[in-house]
């Protein structure tokens, strides 16, 4: 199955190369299509995804102006290929666990009307880069189905029928996103798969906490809104672990 994975970059050079190792590992478990938008970064990036390029002719680098990760998302969709059944995300500081594609994939070969997987994710605050595993020395790690979109495998059919991520958001696009995926009723599976571990560093953009907090209440009010003016929409009640996640936060 031919599966187009999207991942912005901006400014991830320490990082980038782990997260595009943790992917090409899986080759073997999928017909990889790895989507690269160069986000404007300003360090060397763009020379890291290049240099494993030659290597690995399934990554794809598309550079652009800085305009945001939303901007970027909508960037990568527009590069899916006419052959591409399955689509994912992963971020460039975050890493996607041995096995991931094989686990999920396996549904979608079982039942063709799957149009969603959507599992867990570890949060850690250190990985080995050369293991691709949290680090032996971790202080903290949780396992949670989050807000994440790289615990998502969506269908392309699914991907058509969400459009494309609402460029009014600069934070929180992704839980817009994966809002309007669960409202509009695909059929979906919730496995306990391991989908990513989500790096934390100084450099996340969720740190900036002012910020996140007010879009992802805007991304919530959207979906109220939403839900009010067409009752067909699905609640999204019970998907998200949101207790745990706002627990780790303080760890």
């Amino acid at each position: 199955m031919r599966v187009s994975i999207i991942m912005p970059v901006h400014n991830r050079e320490a990082f980038v190369g782990a997260a595009l190792r943790s992917l090409l590992r899986q080759r073997d478990c999928a017909d990889l299509d790895i989507i690269v938008i160069d986000d404007g970064s300003t360090d060397g990036s763009a020379e890291a995804v290049r240099a494993m390029m030659n290597q690995s002719p399934c990554i794809r680098l598309f550079q652009q102006e800085n305009t945001g990760v939303t901007r970027a998302r909508n960037s990568g969709l527009s590069q899916l290929r006419p052959e591409t059944e399955l689509v994912s995300f992963l971020d460039s500081d975050d890493i996607s666990p041995g096995g991931r594609f094989k686990a999920d994939l396996d549904l979608f070969r079982r039942d063709s009307g799957l149009e969603l997987t959507y599992s867990r994710m570890m949060l850690v605050d250190k990985i080995d880069d050369q293991t691709l595993e949290p680090a032996t020395d971790s202080n903290t790690t949780i396992v949670v189905r989050g807000i994440h979109l790289s615990a998502a495998i969506l269908s392309r059919q699914l991907v058509e029928r969400i459009g494309r991520f609402d460029e009014d958001f600069i934070q929180a696009e992704d839980t817009d996103y994966l809002l309007r995926c669960f409202e509009i009723r695909p059929r979906f599976l919730l496995p306990d798969t391991l989908a990513l571990y989500y790096r934390r560093h100084p450099g996340n953009m969720t740190r900036q906490e002012d910020v996140q907090s007010r879009e992802f209440m805007r991304a919530i009010y959207k979906s109220m809104k939403r839900r009010r003016a067409d009752p067909s929409l699905r609640p999204i009640d019970g998907i998200f672990e949101l207790k745990k996640l706002a627990d780790w936060r303080f760890m």
